[in-house]
């Protein structure tokens, strides 16, 4: 096989969905898999919605999700001068017409096919027809209406169209202004794409495509139409990769789970991008459309989290943190054994930040839950939690072990159990009533701050 080259082709008129980030994915995964390059081009034609900001903005989340593009991003807005002189090559050769049909006129055709009951087709009625200088026209490309054309589509089959049904396509405005159909056939011949890999909403348009190739001497790439995502809400279907990173999910686990939608490889769930790379083939891509599940995409993040290295965990959490109200340095070294205390028990980098918070404010700015004071902290319990104190002020050294020794050796002489100490101190230490395993938190808050938080928990400060 010649090098594979396949391309991702956003429109910069909003943000990357998920849809198209699984699109993106695909492509970056095929051209890896196969050691082939994976391109981009930003398809700005329709100037009035393309915008600057979209632009850099599904650019930083192709970064964020770590999907690299091998060359420079080809623009469509610098390249009208190519797609003219195509239309112009095109107009020379007599392949194409213009069509002055008006807008109400086709609406008269459409009408007119909805009475009979049939697709409405446009029927070439302007083909033929001598100059009118002074009307608006479009220019049509002319489609053969005998045979039909075959998609060996990589993903969907054979699909297989008659010709009679593929109507004389729009190319290009009377300017020379060239339409969505025309101008990604040039751009893909000229980036050297061998392979179109895009959403199954696009396979009613490959036939067409295809003519323009053929009627351009272009040679036609292999196609693969993705199924759709099923199960996007309005709000989840504009909802940006962005939003995804900002509720704390990791890049990893986004592009594990859209992979997911629509592709398999045996029962195994859980992929690194170099797993999915190495394991990815167009081949195993279903035909059939994969549904979204929020549930399952928290699992996966979570999944994720768990086999991330305490450190990488700690400069992720960063943001987060700050988002949270609480600054704390990259290099604090409370901040990877914090992280490894709730690692287990986040399912998102935003629920982290909320879990190990704790640590880093001041002593006496820790808020107690309402309810779990009135539960915990009793008088009672304040007694308790004050003679604790005391017995690890008395510890040698800072570890679980020492830490364990002293509360196990300062319940047995009080005759009580460790329940009677271990809830109130995490709330004297947290502030809530649920938090990472007592001794593991207690050696990351620090021998000082501990014995604070209880003592100011007794009121004792």
């Amino acid at each position: 096989m010649s090098e594979v080259r396949v391309r991702f082709a956003p429109s910069p008129t909003g943000v990357l969905h998920l849809g198209g980030a699984r699109t993106a994915l695909f492509n970056w995964l095929f051209a890896r898999h196969t050691g082939g390059k994976f391109l981009l081009r930003i398809e700005d034609t329709d100037q009035k919605r393309s915008t600057d900001e979209s632009t850099n903005a599904i650019l930083d989340a192709l970064q964020w999700l770590g999907m690299k593009w091998d060359e420079e991003p080809i623009y469509q807005s610098a390249r009208m001068e190519e797609y003219k002189a195509s239309l112009s090559r095109l107009i020379d050769e007599g392949k194409v017409y213009k069509c002055y049909c008006t807008p109400e006129e086709r609406q008269v055709m459409r009408d007119e096919a909805k009475s009979a009951g049939r697709t409405f087709i446009y029927d070439g009625r302007c083909d033929g027809k001598p100059d009118q200088p002074d009307k608006q026209f479009v220019w049509r490309f002319r489609i053969s209406k005998d045979g039909e054309t075959v998609v060996e589509d990589l993903v969907q089959g054979r699909v297989v169209t008659p010709n009679y049904e593929i109507e004389d396509l729009v190319i290009a405005r009377s300017d020379g202004t060239p339409l969505y159909n025309f101008v990604v056939v040039i751009d893909d011949a000229a980036m050297g794409i061998t392979h179109v890999v895009r959403g199954k909403d696009h396979l009613t348009n490959t036939p067409k495509q295809m003519a323009i190739y053929q009627g351009l001497g272009l040679p036609i790439p292999s196609f693969a139409h993705l199924p759709l995502i099923l199960g996007l809400s309005k709000r989840l279907r504009s909802a940006g990769v962005e939003s995804y990173r900002d509720q704390g999910y990791l890049p990893g686990a986004v592009n594990n789970y859209i992979a997911r939608l629509g592709w398999s490889h045996g029962d195994q769930e859980i992929f690194s991008d170099t797993e999915l790379a190495d394991k990815f083939d167009l081949a195993d891509v279903n035909r059939s459309e994969g549904a979204l599940n929020v549930e399952k995409m928290e699992w996966i993040n979570q999944q994720h989290i768990m086999a991330t290295g305490r450190e990488g965990l700690a400069a992720m959490v960063v943001p987060f943190l700050s988002t949270a109200g609480v600054e704390v340095a990259l290099d604090d070294p409370r901040l990877p054994p914090a992280c490894e205390t709730v690692q287990l028990r986040s399912k998102t980098l935003v629920e982290m930040a909320a879990k190990v918070k704790f640590y880093f404010l001041e002593d006496d700015a820790i808020v107690y839950d309402e309810k779990a004071a009135k539960k915990f902290l009793t008088q009672e319990s304040k007694v308790r939690i004050a003679g604790m104190a005391t017995a690890l002020e008395g510890s040698l050294d800072w570890t679980v072990q020492s830490i364990e020794d002293a509360v196990n050796g300062f319940c047995e002489s009080s005759d009580i159990k460790l329940k009677h100490v271990a809830q109130p101190s995490r709330v004297a230490l947290t502030g809530e009533a649920t938090g990472p395993g007592l001794f593991e938190m207690m050696v990351v808050l620090g021998r000082a701050s501990v014995l604070n938080r209880l003592r100011r928990a007794c009121g004792d400060e």
